[in-house]
């Protein structure tokens, strides 16, 4: 339409016109749209579900189980003969008798078992702390889960039944060389169980730290020996003589020093473990509270089995000490045992010390396990299924 002179003064534009002729040029348009595009996909990125976001992800191609049977697993259905030539020869492979501790049997017990050193959950768990005037105390949660369960290593129950022979070692005494324990937390595998003292500094950050390297952690309980005092485990040793009021006390100022075990182990005690009625009310306190209890194997005579029979309470005895001489070739021989009785008895249970060659020897012994058809497993699996 033409302008009109009379209406709009000389040289002065619509508003449409001035707004047209400032609108952005084509590259301006273009690096504001690309710009928004950026932002509006970042938004939509955010919120997608990523379950996995900052964790490791392994994928496994696992073989078919076809591929792993054994002749004992999968028979030969009897419409599927061999030809009649070499019956004679392949029948008598069948009447072989298959090790049922083989390697091709723990493959097919472990395939979904991976001993990565996966963190265990931050302790204290809610509900299962009683707060005391020492210290917190394990307890059973009001749902009734036991600190035994709550605390344990997660190990399927196809693996704990399975016919391989399985090895439970607890190393004692973390906590009081600090530097040790983080290289018994970080180096050993997860399946090793760390047993710590009560006596060590820090020692709720040295757990922490074991249990986020996924190791199962227990509570070393110093108990009286032949030949207290003068041989003696430390303060508020449990007495075999002491009062009943006295040994609960120091049993409960003990279990107060840390969060986060499944268990007790004793430390010394052979005096102790040999007096049935002072055993018996630790025994009640620990299962009133959900905690197992294990004798490290050091005692050649105990007092424990017959009291925890008669209070209907499962506990557990290691078999060895398997660093009583601490050069490496003894502690491999002392392994070597272990492995032999757990071929035999299905599990053995070894203790030892948090020593550099005990950390280091066992490291290495745990890296070939599994060619031998070893399953290693934590100490709460030990009073499992047929196990316990």
């Amino acid at each position: 339409m033409p302008r009109d002179e009379l209406k709009q003064p000389l040289h002065q534009r619509r508003l449409s016109q001035r707004i047209w002729e400032r609108r952005p040029s084509a590259l301006t348009s273009a690096y504001a749209l690309v710009i928004a595009g950026f932002i509006g996909g970042g938004y939509w990125v955010t919120k997608l579900p990523m379950p996995y976001a900052g964790e490791p992800v392994i994928t496994l191609n696992v073989p078919p189980i076809e591929e792993i049977k054994t002749a004992s697993v999968e028979p030969l259905p009897e419409t599927q003969a061999p030809a009649p030539e070499p019956v004679e020869e392949v029948a008598a492979e069948p009447a072989k008798v298959v090790e049922p501790i083989s390697q091709q049997n723990y493959q097919q017990d472990a395939t979904i078992y991976v001993s990565a050193n996966q963190p265990l959950a931050k302790a204290p768990a809610s509900g299962a702390v009683e707060a005391a005037s020492f210290g917190p105390l394990p307890r059973i949660t009001p749902q009734g889960k036991k600190p035994s369960e709550i605390y344990a290593r997660s190990v399927p129950m196809g693996l704990v039944h399975s016919e391989a022979p399985k090895i439970v070692i607890i190393l004692g005494g973390m906590g009081l060389n600090e530097k040790l324990s983080a290289k018994a937390a970080k180096e050993l595998p997860a399946d090793i169980t760390l047993a710590f003292a009560p006596y060590g500094d820090n020692l709720q950050a040295q757990v922490d730290k074991a249990r986020a390297n996924g190791h199962e952690v227990m509570l070393q309980l110093p108990l009286e020996p032949v030949g207290y005092p003068a041989a003696n485990p430390g303060p508020k040793t449990l007495l075999a003589d002491g009062t009943d009021a006295v040994n609960l006390e120091s049993l409960q100022w003990h279990m107060s020093r840390f969060t986060g075990y499944t268990g007790v182990v004793n430390y010394m005690g052979g005096r102790f473990l040999s007096a049935a009625p002072a055993i018996k009310p630790m025994l009640v306190e620990l299962k009133k509270r959900g905690i197992l209890f294990l004798e490290d194997g050091s005692l050649p005579l105990s007092a424990t089995d017959g009291v925890a029979k008669s209070m209907q309470m499962q506990v557990r005895r290691a078999n060895s000490v398997i660093d009583l001489d601490g050069n490496p070739t003894s502690i491999i021989a002392a392994l070597n045992l272990l492995e032999e009785e757990a071929k035999t008895n299905g599990i053995a249970i070894g203790t030892g010390t948090g020593l550099e060659a005990t950390i280091t020897t066992v490291g290495e012994w745990a890296k070939t396990a599994a060619d031998r058809g070893i399953i290693i497993l934590p100490a709460s699996a030990a009073f499992k299924g047929r196990l316990g």
